[in-house]
């Protein structure tokens, strides 16, 4: 593993938002990561605000020999100086869609390869038809969903479309995920998904194909449509409901699948698992009423204007031990046209939203930085990615590297994986 070639830019990485709530939590991982030593990584944290940027830098131990870079997120030329000076940009400064337009415009511009933590849909919309054309060009990656929305989707559909080719043969055609989860929110995301609905983009987020390339839409979407009701499901052996990050994940697990040529007819889903018996069963309608009340309730100004006042402000988040004792787990399983069966596992210890967010996005970022001839493409590749098409097994490698745990299910026998098994 070795630095990309091009060296002449100042920098090799920039994290921007670096005093943000999870901005902070990069600088710490970038800090203590043994690579950004041992390769003499240069790294620098940007921002609007010197003293706050000088104040993060000095108090995380390791950081002090990162640069500092002062840009404003809607000065133009502050922007173009920023992706002109590194080969790539990590940023966590949310609401993207209020503060991240002109930096990935930038990073298209000047061949700048960038990785966020979106999960702005409507947002990457317009990035897409915006700038996918020059980031071709320009070899410019622009991969957002680089955290917990949506790389643990993205990559369990990537996974199970390796396994199915390397144990049958054949193309996944259908994979379905079931989530559990422990953590919270901060201030940020929530500002994202306020930011939407005030905007009035609640129709685009709940187009099914929002993010797909023109022309990738199937024949019969309503396959495709996002479950609400609750169900039992026998591969998960589990009551499931809908899974609120589901509406994200989705679609960026279909732009994959167009950009990576899953076939026509692959579908995707995933859901919230709530366990077994009458309790869970409960639980599962519970969520199911909720979850459909809560965003028509969202939708509503005074409903959010309330809900905004009570929720954590951008720059706050859940407490150290709150995240350290978190954790998430999606169980995959996978399917052929021919009723052939995957499975497998995508987890993680620690806050999904911040402490495993932290590692995606920080993994990503060091992907393009010392990997950038491995990826999927090869040099020069560029255009709107998703973490799967940008970044595909370059990022399951690190990802197990740093602890996460990424696996294939060992082949069942044959009668239980055949279009005739119990589990067909």
């Amino acid at each position: 593993m070795t630095l990309s070639a091009n060296r002449k830019k100042p920098y090799d990485i920039i994290l921007y938002g670096a005093s943000g709530f999870v901005g902070r939590q990069t600088v710490a991982y970038f800090a203590a990561h043994p690579e950004v030593r041992s390769k003499r990584l240069r790294w620098a944290l940007a921002g609007r605000t010197a003293t706050k940027l000088e104040a993060t830098r000095q108090a995380i131990p390791g950081a002090k020999k990162a640069g500092i870079v002062v840009a404003e997120a809607h000065d133009t030329q502050a922007m173009d100086a920023l992706a002109a000076s590194t080969r790539v940009v990590l940023s966590t400064a949310g609401p993207f869609a209020l503060y991240g337009s002109e930096l990935v415009a930038a990073c298209v511009r000047h061949g700048t390869h960038y990785v966020d933590i979106t999960g702005e849909t409507p947002w990457v919309r317009g990035l897409i038809d915006q700038h996918h054309a020059l980031a071709q060009q320009t070899g410019a990656r622009i991969i957002p969903f680089c955290g917990f929305d949506s790389v643990p989707s993205d990559l369990s559909a990537w996974l199970a479309r390796e396994a199915m080719q390397a144990q049958f043969g054949e193309a996944c055609a259908h994979v379905k995920v079931a989530f559990s989860l422990r953590g919270g929110f901060n201030g940020g995301t929530l500002a994202s998904l306020f930011n939407m609905l005030n905007n009035g983009q609640s129709a685009q987020m709940a187009d099914p194909f929002l993010l797909n390339p023109l022309g990738s839409r199937p024949a019969s979407p309503s396959a495709h449509v996002d479950p609400v009701a609750p169900r039992y499901d026998a591969d998960f052996s589990a009551w499931l409901g809908p899974f609120m990050m589901s509406t994200i994940n989705t679609r960026v697990v279909r732009r994959s699948a167009a950009l990576l040529g899953y076939g026509q007819d692959y579908r995707y889903q995933e859901y919230l698992r709530l366990g077994r018996g009458p309790v869970a069963a409960v639980a599962a309608t519970t969520l199911s009423v909720g979850s459909a009340a809560s965003m028509a309730a969202l939708r509503l100004r005074p409903v959010r204007w309330l809900a905004q006042r009570l929720a954590p402000a951008p720059g706050e988040g859940p407490s150290e031990a709150r995240m350290d004792s978190g954790s998430f787990r999606a169980r995959w399983v996978g399917r052929s046209a021919n009723g052939h069966q995957v499975r497998g596992v995508v987890a993680d210890q620690g806050d999904p939203g911040n402490r495993a967010t932290t590692k995606m996005l920080c993994e990503s970022a060091l992907c393009l930085a010392l990997q950038a001839d491995e990826l999927p493409g090869g040099q020069g590749h560029g255009g709107l990615l998703t973490p799967a098409s940008g970044l595909g097994d370059v990022l399951v490698r690190r990802l197990r590297t740093a602890g996460m745990t990424l696996e294939v299910d060992p082949p069942r026998h044959h009668s239980d994986t055949s279009p005739t098994g119990k589990n067909a």
